[in-house]
């Protein structure tokens, strides 16, 4: 199955950026997603084919994000692109990355510099010892945002090692989604009390879940930007269950669709969704978020938070996200200009942004750092998107609670932050 093209959308509200600035990047290197997601797989020792430049700064960001182990990667900088040893330092490269103990794959990520990012897998070798060589094309250049590297990175290592032999584990399904470490136990709790016997959670730290992944009955998206993985998945002829288990409606209807997908009790599913759908509406009745959010950022779960915040009371007129449209967005999409959001913005720049700071008015702003900066300048409570919201529970009533209750909390914190400015300006 191929993805649907769908047209975009013309702006319905009164937003209206100004031209993007090519003076400021509009978001790191996207290679960063990928990288991250395959140096944290356990007994993977990742081989990076690039420039010096690359490297240095993908190893910093990586380390900086935990991934406690070297990447390794020939000496490529000018004289050795131009002597044309890309292929022989990589090859070197993979033979010591095997070397290393407990080593069962080698994801050699070739990135968009000119020289490598035509590296020939043919001349690559498919297995080194007991590790398997997969070779992960990212060419960040054509790929907007780091979210969606994560899709190419799994996508291409499912391929080689999903396993199709052997019968269906037709009560296990693949939780599929970077997610806050609570969530999929909480999840998995949920569906065990179902009838689901095992949950897998993609991208993960086991090689060996990558393997069973092939065999399960069904695979659940928390991420609506995993794409190419669905695609594969479909091929394989596994389900997929759309939306995901976020804020009252939303949890509901993935419970029910899961459940009937799954051929589990009706009964019973039907109970756990009604329950689930009660404890999140209890959430939102008692700890309404009153007052305007703009929520914007890079991590592609943008429309799934203003659904949840909308639900729980808040007025959102503006969603921004860096990753595109797709048809797994189309359902939040819907649901969100039905509840009176007049301006959603794919591939979004700080311009579009700023646009809709100067436009709504907002009492607090979910945003990236440069944004959240020009909403602090204006006295508006701002938090960083990824590491204050991202950092705690999403999905089911409980991560409703953990959200609405941080956002109402911080809106509250308004009077405080106009104190400041004029303390300041004065």
């Amino acid at each position: 199955m191929t993805a649907i093209e769908l047209p975009e959308i013309e702006l319905t509200g009164p937003v209206t950026a100004a031209k993007p600035c090519a003076l400021h990047p509009q978001a790191m290197c996207p290679a960063f997603g990928a990288l991250r997601v395959l140096a944290r797989i356990d007994g993977a020792h990742p081989v990076m084919a690039t420039d010096i430049g690359c490297n240095y700064g993908l190893t910093f960001v990586t380390h900086f994000y935990g991934s406690r182990k070297s990447l390794l990667t020939h000496q490529l900088g000018t004289s050795e692109l131009m002597q044309g040893d890309v292929v022989e330092g990589t090859r070197a490269a993979i033979e010591m990355a095997a070397q290393e103990p407990g080593c069962e794959l080698i994801p050699v990520i070739s990135l968009c510099v000119a020289e490598t990012a035509g590296l020939p897998e043919e001349m690559l070798p498919t297995r080194v010892g007991n590790a398997e060589v997969v070779l992960v094309r990212v060419p960040a250049y054509a790929i907007y945002s780091h979210p969606e590297t994560k899709d190419v990175a799994l996508s291409t290592v499912l391929a080689r090692l999903g396993e199709q032999d052997g019968p269906r584990a037709d009560k296990t399904v693949v939780i599929l989604g970077e997610v806050f470490p609570a969530d999929p136990l909480a999840i998995d709790h949920l569906l065990r009390r179902m009838g689901v016997e095992q949950t897998i959670v993609l991208p993960g730290r086991n090689v060996g879940d990558l393997r069973r992944a092939g065999r399960v009955g069904a695979v659940a998206p928390l991420h609506p930007f995993y794409n190419r993985t669905i695609t594969l998945f479909r091929s394989w002829r596994i389900p997929v269950v759309g939306g995901a288990p976020v804020g009252i409606s939303g949890t509901y209807a993935w419970i029910k669709s899961l459940g009937e997908m799954l051929h589990l009790d009706p009964v019973l599913v039907n109970q756990i969704a009604e329950a689930e759908r009660a404890a999140a509406q209890a959430v939102a009745d008692h700890q309404p978020i009153e007052g305007t959010v703009l929520v914007t950022g890079y991590e592609g779960t943008e429309l799934a938070y203003a659904r949840l915040l909308i639900e729980a009371g808040a007025d959102v007129p503006y969603v921004s996200t860096s990753i595109g449209q797709d048809p797994l967005v189309l359902p939040d999409e819907l649901w969100l200009r039905r509840h009176g959001v007049r301006d959603i913005i794919y591939r979004k720049t700080l311009e579009h942004d700023v646009a809709a700071l100067d436009a709504f008015k907002p009492d607090f702003v979910l945003g990236t750092t440069p944004f959240c900066n020009i909403a602090k300048d204006r006295g508006i409570p701002a938090l960083y998107f990824t590491n204050q919201l991202a950092a705690r529970p999403f999905f089911l009533s409980g991560g409703m609670a953990a959200t609405a209750g941080f956002v109402r909390n911080a809106i509250a914190g308004g009077a405080r932050a106009q104190w400041m400015l004029d303390f300041f300006a004065e």
